[in-house]
């Protein structure tokens, strides 16, 4: 496994789960599936779940320690992280809970890195280790200057946040190949009609 900086902006399907948020505390609000829906899907409902998603998003191999903890704590920074971006759009407060939560997370033994024998760098420790390294990264995302790039895709009934790397920072869909598609076949229908 190895640790990069940036992803591509398309959409990625890895084991279940969307990629779309070029950063994995965005990445980990989208593992509760309709969310805008009446009826969600909880994909984080087990420790191989909390396992399957850290490697999905080439942060553990399969290897790893996960208990139940591991799950309440990586659903419970999934909606603190999902409420302080939300919060960020709307240039409203923070939620006070939402953001002692992510600190303590944060807090927490994160995860190290380590070099491979093939000279890469990875991360190493148990499931709770690798979430304190996603809230760490939650707070430089929400505290650092990428924060004015954080952005919700503007596709009716898609609830995916994303950090948008575009030059232009004029980025709208969490994916263009499936949100942005989608809209440009609806604007065409409706010029039809």
């Amino acid at each position: 496994m190895v640790i990069t900086g940036e992803r591509s902006e398309e959409s990625t399907e890895r084991d279940g789960f969307r990629f779309r948020g070029g950063h994995p505390a965005l990445d980990l609000t989208a593992t509760l599936q309709g969310r805008l829906k009446d009826t969600q899907r909880e994909l984080l409902a087990g420790p191989e779940d909390v396992v399957r998603w850290l490697v999905a998003a080439g942060l553990a191999s399969s290897d790893i320690a996960c208990n139940r903890e591991a799950v309440r704590v990586a659903r419970e920074l999934r909606e603190a992280i999902h409420q302080l971006v939300h919060a960020r759009l709307a240039r409203t407060r923070m939620p006070e809970r939402s953001r002692r939560l992510l600190n303590q997370v944060a807090r927490r033994g994160r995860a190290p890195m380590e070099l491979t024998a093939g000279g890469e760098a990875q991360l190493a420790g148990d499931a709770l280790q690798r979430l304190a390294f996603v809230a760490n990264e939650a707070i430089a995302l929400l505290g650092g200057t990428a924060r004015d790039r954080i952005r919700k895709c503007e596709n009716d009934g898609c609830a995916v946040l994303f950090v948008d790397l575009s030059r232009s920072g004029g980025r709208r869909w969490c994916s263009m190949a499936a949100c942005g598609n989608r809209h440009k076949v609806a604007e065409f229908r409706r010029r039809r009609t």
